[in-house]
């Protein structure tokens, strides 16, 4: 494995390179083909990593290249680790990323080469830097790869860079993870003072050793850089605002990528969440508090991205409930059927954005479906997904997360229910006033009208049967014994969930049961109410809809007290500090030994009697000086 395994993230970088610096003399069909192209080549050799590590007897491989840190006892190297879950989300990452990259050839297809090149590098240097987020052997390595998948958000986020609402965007987006990355190498620091080492093996070794407050410490440090990387509370509100992107970048930062990688971190450090209960709760406790408020907010929302931006924000947080009551495998089964689901809605979004020549208020759509029949069945698969509906693949993983929040909590396991009833109301509340009724749009719009291209269908395609079929490797046991093939495959990396209860067969199919009935009738709701709509106009909001539609005005919050007062800050220092006092001071030196300047060159006057005048009063003076300093 070790021969080939450095190419998984070497030939995405190969990719940036050659676009990057191509990017003036290439042509936009090789530099689709490059992109491309290279992805589809670490997603090859990810199956052939992947199908190593499901042989039978297969043990933790661990590729060191070469000594990153090496100073008086302290050794860091740059390593990668392959084990069942940095392979699986290899998978998830190549997979969905070479999907997402074939989709932008057609999408992207209005840029100018140099503009075409630009953006597939930074797609490129995106995948990279996850590729070693994932498959560093240590929190360093890691951090590297959480560093650089931050750099391309900010780059890829502002990639219309004309716009300078999108650049702001962008740095909300860069400042906002290095608040959380802050958290993430505290926590590396004091690793290394606590056990001497970095490397996962050794921190996890060592980590019943230390004690309950120290671990409690760390794991909160980390789950502050996840709260920055995976937008939660408070730090979820610029994943909305990464909408400014193109399409097939908020599909790739919200499905398979960035956004995930705070599920993988806490997921690969369990055995420290497991030794520290108080931060395994924390984790639960701001989870389902993220889900819960994103979720409120999709409901009143009327751009089609921002409704899935937060309802990306919505999932993560069941994920991170799923972390904290004890169901890791839950939690990382939900980040496989989420990125498909998910990558399948942005990109069918953006197969009506294109469509709709960039329109993206879904008040001024409807009736698409006869004009996209492949971008409208397949949008359909995706909402059923995400509802929770069988035999799709949220169903089973929403099912599983749910199981183990009751089995910790009924409080978590309600507030877990309320999130999915939420969920499938607005999900498909868009699903109908984008698709059904009459076309609200404009005549223009109405002409133009027409099925996207092959190389945009194809992966909403491919999306589709993932999206249904994606969950059958984790079949519950109320259905099947041992049919849970996820769990079985991920068992040496992710304890099993301890089970503090034990219901029936015929109790949990009652209470599944019951779900899927509620689920049903909140899409019976939304289409009763949405299905038929003809005005572009909503009616005016008030109340708790205009606060909703505000987002709980946490953005106008954030504004009064850490924007306005930084930004009053900043021009105090700006003006009187740097202009009045700094630049003040050197330019009263300059001014100081101008006119100082000016005046001693009175002394050379070119008259001789004037220099022995000068030369006699300064004996005279000399001659007293020498006497009063003698007495």
């Amino acid at each position: 494995m070790s021969k080939f395994i450095f190419l998984i993230p070497l030939l995405p970088f190969v990719g940036f390179l050659i676009n990057g610096l191509g990017r003036n003399f290439l042509s936009k069909t090789l530099i689709g083909i490059i992109g491309s192209g290279v992805l589809v080549a670490s997603f090859v050799l990810s199956l052939l990593a992947f199908s190593q590590v499901s042989e039978p007897g297969f043990t933790v491989q661990v590729i060191n290249l070469f000594d990153f840190i090496k100073v008086a006892g302290l050794n860091i190297p740059f390593a990668f680790q392959i084990d069942q879950l940095s392979s699986l989300f290899l998978l998830i990452i190549t997979g969905i990323g070479s999907l997402i990259h074939i989709y932008s050839i057609a999408y992207m297809h209005e840029e100018t080469p140099a503009h075409f090149a630009r953006y597939f590098a930074y797609l490129n240097l995106f995948v990279f830097s996850m590729l070693l987020l994932v498959m560093g052997a240590n929190f360093i390595v890691m951090f590297i790869g959480w560093e650089g998948v931050g750099l391309c958000s900010y780059l890829l986020i502002g990639y219309w860079f004309g716009n300078n609402s999108y650049n702001n965007a962008a740095k909300k987006a860069f400042i906002m993870n290095r608040i959380g990355d802050l958290g993430f190498l505290l926590a590396i620091f004091w690793m290394l003072s606590q056990f001497g080492s970095i490397t996962y093996a050794e921190v996890f070794a060592k980590a019943s050793t230390a004690p309950v407050t120290v671990l409690t410490g760390i794991t909160i440090l980390l789950f502050i850089g996840a709260m920055g990387k995976s937008a939660q509370i408070p730090l979820y509100t610029w994943l909305p605002d990464a909408m400014a992107g193109p399409t097939p970048v908020s599909a790739l930062i919200h499905a398979a990528t960035m956004v995930t990688a705070g599920i993988y971190m806490i997921a690969r450090s369990n055995v420290l969440y497991t030794l520290a209960p108080t931060a395994q709760h924390l984790v639960a406790i701001v989870g389902i508090a993220t889900a819960l408020l994103a979720a409120t907010i999709a409901l009143k929302q009327n751009d089609i991205k921002k409704i899935l931006a937060y309802s990306t924000v919505s999932q993560l947080g069941l994920m991170f409930m799923a972390l904290g009551v004890g169901a890791y495998t839950g939690g990382v089964f939900h980040v496989m059927t989420h990125a498909f689901f998910k990558a399948l809605l942005f990109l069918g979004a953006g197969s009506v954005i294109h469509a709709m020549h960039h329109e993206q208020d879904i008040m001024k759509m409807g009736g698409l479906r006869k004009k996209l029949p492949i971008t409208h069945i397949t949008f359909l698969i995706g909402c059923l997904a995400i509802a929770g509906l069988p035999p799709f693949s949220g169903f089973f993983s929403k099912d599983e997360i749910l199981a183990a929040a009751h089995d910790m909590h009924p409080i978590y396991y309600a507030l877990g229910v309320i999130t999915s009833l939420m969920t499938a109301f607005y999900m498909f509340r868009l699903y109908f006033l984008t698709f059904s009724g009459t076309f609200r749009g404009t005549e223009a719009q109405a002409e133009h009208l027409h099925e996207s291209p092959f190389s945009m269908t194809f992966p909403l395609i491919i999306l589709a049967l993932f999206s249904i079929a994606g969950g059958w490797v984790g079949i519950p046991a109320v259905f099947a014994e041992n049919a849970h093939k996820l769990s079985a495959f991920l068992l040496p990396v992710l304890p099993e969930r301890h089970q503090h209860h034990h219901f029936s067969h015929s109790m949990e199919l009652m209470m599944m049961g019951a779900v899927v009935l509620l689920i049903v009738v909140m899409i019976l709701i939304a289409a009763k109410k949405f299905a038929s709509v003809k005005s572009s106009e909503e009616k005016q909001l008030s109340g708790l809809g205009k606060f909703l539609a505000n987002k709980w005005y946490v953005d106008e919050f954030y504004d009064l007290l850490v924007v306005k007062p930084v930004s009053q800050l900043a021009a105090f220092l700006s003006k009187v500090v740097d202009q009045k006092i700094i630049d003040g001071l050197v330019n009263g030196v300059g001014r100081g030994v101008q006119f100082s300047a000016r005046q001693l060159r009175w002394l050379q006057s070119g008259q001789t009697g004037s220099y022995v005048l000068i030369m006699t009063v300064s004996i005279i003076l000399f001659f007293i000086f020498q006497l009063l300093w003698k007495a």
